[in-house]
């Protein structure tokens, strides 16, 4: 693979590890604020999964050897498209973001931003990059089979996330 796609892989697992930092210290302030989690049996598949996805697409390209591989500007442009949105996501939700479900009664439902015109606009953003993040790097089984787990995941995680919200009365 090309110097640069390394790079942006190192890019990339590097804003995930902050994320998690982020949506650690905002999880303790939601919880310090009374706070409750619910998911909590199926979060670990979600942390199995994206461990994994790395792990399988760096496996798969170095088997691939797509060394000659030349970057698909397309892709990179709807990559880059993503991480705006994941940002404003992030943005929006400021202290409530989080990747667990955290309800907090006494605060109102976020509904601003890009949740606004979406439900749950971080999801499809996940499931866009779970497909065309190992499409830069020639992933390409990696890039069908995830998306489809993460929907599946989200199977489960999307009502539950619903019933938790519904249970706070927003």
């Amino acid at each position: 693979m090309q110097f640069f796609m390394w790079i942006l892989l190192c890019i990339i697992i590097a804003q995930r590890l902050i994320e998690l930092v982020i949506a650690n210290k905002n999880e303790i302030w939601m919880k310090e604020q009374g706070g409750v989690e619910t998911g909590e049996r199926h979060y670990k598949w979600f942390i199995i999964l994206h461990s994994s996805f790395f792990v399988a697409m760096i496996v798969e390209a170095l088997v691939r050897d797509v060394t000659d591989l030349e970057l698909n500007y397309f892709l990179l442009f709807v990559f880059i498209i993503t991480q705006i949105g994941r940002i404003w996501c992030i943005a929006t939700l400021g202290k409530f973001w989080n990747t667990k479900i955290i309800v907090l009664q006494d605060f109102p439902l976020v509904k601003k931003g890009p949740y606004t015109y979406i439900k749950h606009p971080n999801y499809i953003i996940v499931g866009i990059e779970l497909f065309t993040i190992p499409l830069i790097f020639g992933a390409i089984i990696t890039a069908i089979v995830f998306p489809i787990l993460h929907i599946l995941l989200l199977m489960i995680r999307i009502p539950m996330e619903e019933k938790a919200l519904a249970k706070a009365n927003f």
